[in-house]
């Protein structure tokens, strides 16, 4: 996906990208790629997949959610700033919290925030499990996202304690989604959530399998998750 037709695509979608945002979304390729060499932040790296495979992809929630009506949104374990920053650069009044155990990828966001001149960016360096029994972020935020972070089963538990009642878990999966909510609809409910919505699609020019899920956050989470560090991973809520 060259520049030009991420710019359609994403127009089709209802998504229209001033001169302002194309600059960013180059320069957050161009720190990408300079980081990469010292910091492991993605194998994908030639220009046309990061457009569609980072990028694109970190945009698709907003296909089949109001992002126009969030304030809030908390991104666990993203990495090198996926879908959070994509989303940010798209909808700029968003008030983004990012959380992610590796400092160095903290860094590198620290640096993409300064350079695209993001405001109301938080970057916090935590674990999930430690991040959702903060009184000042549990239960706080309008949107939790998480993308490819781990199965349903324990990213419901990284993410449903800190999705404000009424709010809203999106989580960015690939193929096989209804194995995964299968496996997960005890936890989805014992922490507090719903499913509302599967949208699995295809991703333009390549055509591998996508898929965005909402969970609505119905009731308040047990103050005893998530569970200490690690254990959701080892033993999750089956």
């Amino acid at each position: 996906m060259n520049e030009q037709q991420f710019v359609e695509t994403v127009k089709k979608n209802g998504i229209e990208l001033d001169n302002d945002q194309l600059k960013q979304f180059e320069l957050y390729y161009d720190l990408l790629i300079e980081w990469n060499n010292k910091v492991n932040l993605t194998a994908i790296t030639k220009k046309s997949d990061v457009y569609l495979k980072h990028f694109y992809d970190s945009i698709t929630p907003s296909f089949y959610f109001p992002f126009h009506d969030v304030v809030s949104l908390c991104d666990v374990g993203a990495g090198a700033g996926f879908p959070s920053i994509p989303l940010k650069i798209c909808f700029p009044h968003l008030h983004i919290t990012i959380v992610d155990s590796l400092k160095k990828r903290i860094h590198f966001l620290e640096n993409v925030t300064a350079t695209l001149q993001l405001t109301n960016v938080d970057l916090i360096h935590a674990r999930a499990e430690d991040f959702g029994h903060q009184k000042k972020f549990r239960e706080r935020f309008d949107v939790v996202t998480a993308r490819a972070v781990a199965r349903m089963s324990v990213l419901s538990e990284y993410c449903l304690p800190l999705s404000k009642v009424g709010g809203t878990f999106i989580a960015l999966k690939g193929a096989h989604m209804e194995e995964e909510l299968t496996e997960s609809k005890k936890a989805i409910s014992v922490l507090g959530g719903n499913l509302t919505n599967n949208e699995t699609f295809h991703l333009p020019v390549e055509n591998s399998v996508r898929s965005v899920v909402t969970i609505k956050k119905i009731k308040k989470t047990e103050k005893k998750y998530p569970r200490k560090a690690g254990t959701p991973a080892k033993s999750p809520i089956l």
